[in-house]
């Protein structure tokens, strides 16, 4: 009868709560002292109520005895359940008081309003992190036990969450569930999907305040990113090597120079890559695509990242300046490379013969000559070179072009020069530059 008199004879006496039932009370004052006497048999979790640890049993059995009617999900909690039926009836019952973004659940508004408040009540008792959500504290910790309980069955990889491994089985299933309504591309995770179509809206919220970049993802993660570019923050240190990355992805990409293992592999080709974006940029090469389009020719490019430094051919910029002398290039590899010319540095050797190159690519070039590698070939005749520039200087020999003239007196192409002067092959010494003409006798 208490349930329906509103009567709740037992209160706490550490807080305000009340309750109408004396078991409620006692159930409620686990939550102060912190008693879980209830311990699971498989792993170490303990919990302060027996309902509590029945639920996570299910995560050991795999028994999800509550399913949708609508999809084919189940689900270990009736709750969870009816918490996913939102997503397909579209409800929001909680909407934020500050912004007009709604929720399906109490929890994730609850969770939302820290974003205004900037409250973080969640610390971490190994470092100084603190968090908003509880969840997201619990997460943290399994970055200092090394916690990944949950295995793939294809590779060898582990994650800390559930969900974590779920995304991760997507890679190798293709699933791409979240399809975007303007284009055609579809992603794996419906957050992907949530930051790609800013780019069709052109929504940047974060703007950088020391300089005009702004970004158009839905948190301060990738701003925060981006501000180690001007203080030079670079937290994630090798344990090989002296080198230092401002981002953990980077120092992981970087430990596979070390351990050689190359986690990415492309499915067309024996290739293998240290980094996923590699991976997916040398899919380009496959596939062929190129969506980014220069305004000003007909040139295509597969990364934006190209497209931006081609530019530079157009507009002349040459923004990487040499200490030593006046040279600028579009390029920072290219000053990294000319500076060698001052140092003398050729840290490249060739493995068969006593040669050393300044760069990495003219060393592979140089190894064609070892191997007889001519794998750029002619489409007009029938011959082939070693290197791409070879041949393009080859196809002038067909069209003709002659882009080079003589700066001085003469054009060199045309048949005799106008003046009765010829070009004489003598030493150049820099007080002799008046001498590099003689008459004709």
């Amino acid at each position: 009868m208490k349930s329906h008199t509103g009567e709740k004879p037992f209160s706490c006496s550490l807080c305000d709560k009340s309750f109408g039932y004396k078991h409620s009370l006692q159930l409620h004052m686990i939550t102060h002292t912190g008693e879980k006497p209830f311990s699971c048999t498989v792993c170490a979790k303990s919990f302060g109520h027996k309902s509590n640890l029945q639920l996570h049993m299910r995560t050991h059995t795999d028994k999800k005895p509550f399913s949708c009617s609508v999809c084919d999900k189940c689900f270990s909690q009736n709750s969870h359940l009816q918490a996913h039926m939102k997503t397909h009836t579209g409800e929001k019952p909680f909407s934020c008081s500050v912004c007009d973004k709604s929720f399906g659940l109490k929890k994730h508004l609850q969770g939302h309003m820290t974003t205004h408040t900037g409250e973080k009540p969640f610390s971490c008792s190994v470092c100084d992190k603190s968090f908003s959500l509880k969840s997201h504290l619990q997460g943290h910790m399994k970055t200092h036990t090394g916690e990944k309980p949950f295995s793939c069955s294809l590779c060898d990889k582990s994650f800390g969450y559930k969900h974590s491994l779920q995304l991760h089985m997507r890679t190798h299933t293709g699933e791409k569930p979240f399809s975007c309504s303007v284009c055609d591309k579809r992603f794996i995770q419906k957050g992907h999907l949530h930051i790609h179509m800013k780019s069709h809206t052109g929504e940047k919220p974060f703007s950088c305040s020391l300089c005009d970049k702004s970004f158009g993802y839905n948190n301060l993660h990738f701003l925060q990113l981006h501000m180690r570019t001007h203080t030079g923050v670079k937290p994630f240190s090798c344990s090989v090597c002296d080198k230092s990355f401002s981002q953990k992805c980077h120092l992981q990409g970087h430990m596979s120079t070390h351990t050689g293992v190359k986690p990415f592999s492309c499915s067309v080709c024996d290739k293998s890559f240290g980094y996923k974006h590699c991976l997916q940029d040398h899919m380009k090469t496959h596939t062929g695509e190129k969506p980014f389009s220069c305004t000003v020719c007909a040139k295509s490019f597969g990364h934006k990242s190209n497209l931006q430094l081609h530019m530079r051919t157009h507009t002349g910029e040459k923004p990487f300046s040499c200490s030593v002398c006046d040279k600028s290039f579009s390029l920072k590899s290219h000053l990294q490379g000319h500076m060698k010319t001052h140092t003398g540095e050729k840290p490249f050797s060739c493995s068969v013969c006593d040669k050393s190159f300044s760069r990495k690519s003219r060393l592979q070039g140089h190894m064609k000559t070892h191997t007889g590698e001519k794998p750029f070939s002619c489409s007009v005749c029938d011959k082939s070179f070693s290197l791409k520039s070879h041949v393009q200087g080859h196809m002038k020999t067909h069209t003709g072009i002659k882009p080079f003239s003589c700066p001085l007196v003469c054009h060199k192409g045309n048949k005799r020069p106008n003046n009765s002067l010829s070009l004489v092959k003598i030493p150049l010494k820099p007080d002799l530059s008046s001498q590099l003409f003689k008459p004709e006798r």
